[in-house]
């Protein structure tokens, strides 16, 4: 089995978008036995309104991933802003464990820290106010209690919401804070992370040494979403690179089974 480990994030798979779901499966497929671990670092699906409201799509997906880990690969599954509803049910279909923010992967004499990144945008003060209203466990808990289909229905009129704010605001607003970038990498003591979630794919080298650091150059490499092309960064021993390929043509796919 290969030491080599692959990350994904943010494909915001949706049944409509036959193209991504296919893209993943022939990711999947040529990188079957060909590493020991692949993380999801958030956002794999457009949305999650439980374990229990799964459809077609969503059993595909499953049943591709727990091939992949059949085959010889850990796979892990963090939570995003789109799917952090994801349990521990549909994740043991994936044959996937649950990991979440902050999380540190060792890479021989340092470590590389993991998050989805929606942590880091500290200056999207509306956003950050939301995301700590929904992942409260009381919140979730009663969120789930309730019907599918008024669960949906939230789910839709969230994603319009956010649509129109997006629309609305500024570019600085909805991309990483440095003073939280530098913060991260002074509090977790490590000199590589790893995020989705701001759809601005990039290897960022920075300089962190100061009075209070003296971690030097350090290294944030930034996952791009699955739209127009698909995204993966590779890590083999120190070496993490960001990886670009084509998604197959939708038109040509019928049938996501």
């Amino acid at each position: 089995m290969s030491s080599r480990r692959l990350f994904i994030s943010d494909l915001h798979i949706d049944q409509s978008r036959t193209d991504i779901i296919y893209g993943l499966f022939q990711f999947l497929e040529r990188n079957k036995n060909k590493c020991e671990a692949l993380y999801i670092l958030g956002d794999l699906f457009e949305v999650w309104i439980g374990d229990d409201a799964i459809a077609d799509t969503e059993m595909a997906v499953a049943s591709k991933l727990r091939d992949f880990s059949q085959h010889g690969a850990s796979v892990f599954i963090m939570h995003g802003n789109r799917d952090f509803l994801i349990g521990n049910e549909y994740a043991n279909q994936c044959g996937a464990t649950i990991i979440y923010d902050n999380h540190l992967v060792k890479i021989e004499d340092e470590n590389l820290l993991l998050l989805h990144g929606d942590t880091l945008c500290t200056d999207d003060i509306e956003y950050l106010r939301f995301r700590e209203l929904v992942r409260d466990n009381i919140w979730q808990q009663e969120f789930l209690g309730k019907p599918i289909t008024e669960r949906a229905a939230y789910a839709r009129q969230v994603r319009e919401r956010s649509k129109l704010e997006m629309s609305s605001k500024s570019e600085y607003i909805m991309d990483v804070n440095q003073n939280a970038v530098l913060e991260l990498f002074k509090s977790h003591k490590t000199s590589k992370v790893l995020h989705g979630h701001t759809h601005r794919p990039a290897i960022h080298e920075l300089n962190t040494k100061s009075k209070d650091s003296m971690l030097g150059k350090v290294q944030r490499v930034v996952l791009g979403d699955w739209n127009e092309k698909g995204w993966y960064a590779e890590l083999q021993g120190k070496t993490l690179e960001l990886h670009s390929f084509a998604l197959p043509n939708e038109l040509s796919t019928t049938n996501i089974n």
